[in-house]
């Protein structure tokens, strides 16, 4: 069988090619061999095979570039609802939402519970937008399976990459960052559980960069897996351990009944506050509220895991739509309760580092050791599973880019390790360098929030283009209020940081 040979120049131009690919564009499912032995068969006779398939006028191409075949993402198109549901719920649960009751405590019952809902609401329905842009409607089925592909086949190849490359990126390596920082610190907290006071070893505790170094030394282990698909297992492990550290901590909450001298007033109510103060208040708990929703960068990534066939009417959209209604219905059966629990529970008197540190605060109750053991181990085991889907996305743009600089036609399997540790390193420096990030979260969380609020509405509007009339008016105006309001999430987020201070001890976790 014929080897296919990639034109280089087309790879670097990856994105920018898929972005111009018109819209009614013919589809042949031909795999690269079967199409470089029409070419090579019979005198030439390949090629009239090959010159009459795009007969109709309408420009004829694979369902897949060459390089899908290699990329870790599109390397293995055989996946499942059942998988999907898991990679969804594993990247879907964060510790950002071990933050919703103090959210709740600056909003009140009423205004906390509201915001969850429509954000849930909201972030769902732009989850629906990219679940049906990830083919082009028929007749051509061009298979867009990374997010930044799709920006820029809606906004263009300069606007795509000015709007879509930092909070892609972000939300991938960044998250990978913050994965290793909490990792590392459940690993020193599990530690001191164990040790503390010498009570029962005399080991020594390592310092913070030992432990992120030993949290990503183990991450990297498991993130050698070659493609998406292929870690359905350790997605498995993520997110039983994300539904089961969230239970548990609901249930801890409620344990002991409420605390005393808890109120459920909004701390927004208090006396003595001025009107700005109060608006940056409430802007700042619904920015907690939003970013404790995550992996819409994951979600074109996700769904190209999934076969399709265009020869027949069978695409990826039905399940994968039916695996986001099974896993975001998992996932608010965790966020809910976590956050009903957590302020009924503490009230205004829970810590401002969330439900772990309320749960680790004597002052505020007495959780046994084998539990706070339990729930941090499950913590680790959930972030060290949870790094690999969310460093997918970088590899895959790492193999893109040393394929178009060595001009090999994949990379090989040393080549792609030596780039993943590349990244580990890189993700570990940037912990220990800044081990403060995390208080940059909302800070940063806001700048990428586009990606999730607004992108989605924006992109539709662009890539299908609705009649006129209220459908479009709403959608494009759901778009821009989700502009608007991440501005407001971050000017709010600068506000709180300017007004609280930040402790930026650089390189000293």
């Amino acid at each position: 069988m014929g080897e296919a040979t990639l034109d280089m120049d087309r790879l670097e131009e990856y994105y920018v090619l898929e972005a111009s690919v018109p819209t009614m564009t013919a589809v042949v499912p031909l795999e690269i061999d079967v199409v470089d032995d029409l070419a090579e068969g019979d005198g030439g006779g390949g090629q009239d095979k090959l010159a009459s398939l795009g007969s109709s006028g309408m420009r004829v191409r694979p369902e897949a570039e060459p390089w899908d075949a290699w990329l870790p993402i599109t390397e293995s198109r055989k996946g499942s609802t059942a998988k999907a549901v898991l990679h969804l719920v594993c990247s879907g649960i964060g510790f950002q939402g071990l933050s919703l009751p103090v959210a709740l405590a600056t909003l009140g019952w009423a205004g906390g519970i509201t915001v969850l809902t429509l954000a849930f609401a909201w972030q769902l329905y732009t989850i629906w937008i990219l679940v049906h842009l990830h083919e082009s409607p028929p007749p051509a089925t061009t298979r867009y399976s990374r997010y930044l592909q799709v920006m820029i086949h809606a906004f263009g190849p300069k606007l795509g990459k000015l709007l879509g490359i930092f909070p892609v990126m972000y939300l991938s390596g960044g998250s990978c960052v913050i994965l290793i920082i909490t990792g590392g610190g459940a690993m020193r907290t599990l530690f001191d559980i164990f040790c503390a006071e010498g009570d029962t070893c005399q080991s020594r505790s390592l310092s913070g960069a030992e432990w992120f170094l030993v949290f990503t030394c183990i991450a990297m282990a498991i993130a050698q897996f070659p493609n998406l698909n292929s870690i359905a297992g350790v997605s498995l492990v993520g997110a039983v351990t994300g539904v089961t550290y969230c239970t548990i901590l609901s249930v801890l909450a409620v344990r002991n009944s409420r605390r005393s001298g808890v109120s459920y007033e909004p701390l927004l109510a208090t006396a003595g506050k001025s009107v700005w103060t109060r608006s940056g208040d409430a802007l700042y708990a619904v920015g907690t509220v939003a970013l404790s929703f995550r992996g819409h960068n994951l979600i074109l990534e996700i769904q190209g895991t999934l076969p399709t066939s265009p020869s027949s009417k069978e695409t990826s959209e039905a399940p994968m739509w039916r695996a986001v209604m099974i896993s975001y219905s998992i996932i608010s059966l965790c966020l809910y309760p976590l956050a009903i629990a957590g302020f009924w529970a503490y009230g205004d008197k829970i810590p401002s580092g969330g439900m772990l540190s309320a749960i680790s605060d004597t002052n505020l109750q007495h959780t046994s050791k084998f539990f706070l053991a339990l729930v941090n181990g499950l913590v680790i085991l959930n972030t060290l599973t949870v790094f690999p889907i969310y460093a997918m996305p970088v590899f895959d743009n790492l193999e893109i880019r040393y394929t178009a600089i060595t001009g090999r036609r994949r990379a090989p399997a040393a080549a792609r390790t030596c780039l993943r540790l590349f990244f580990g390193g890189l993700a570990f420096f940037i912990s220990v360098a800044f081990p403060f990030l995390p208080s940059l979260g909302p800070l940063i969380g806001g700048l990428a929030s586009p990606l999730t609020f607004a992108y989605p509405c924006l992109m539709w509007v662009r890539i299908r283009k609705p009649r006129r009339g209220g459908a479009r008016r709403l959608i494009t105006g759901l778009g821009c209020l989700g502009l608007i309001l991440c501005v407001l999430w971050v000017a709010a987020a600068l506000w709180r940081l300017i007004d609280k201070g930040l402790n930026a001890d650089f390189f000293k976790p």
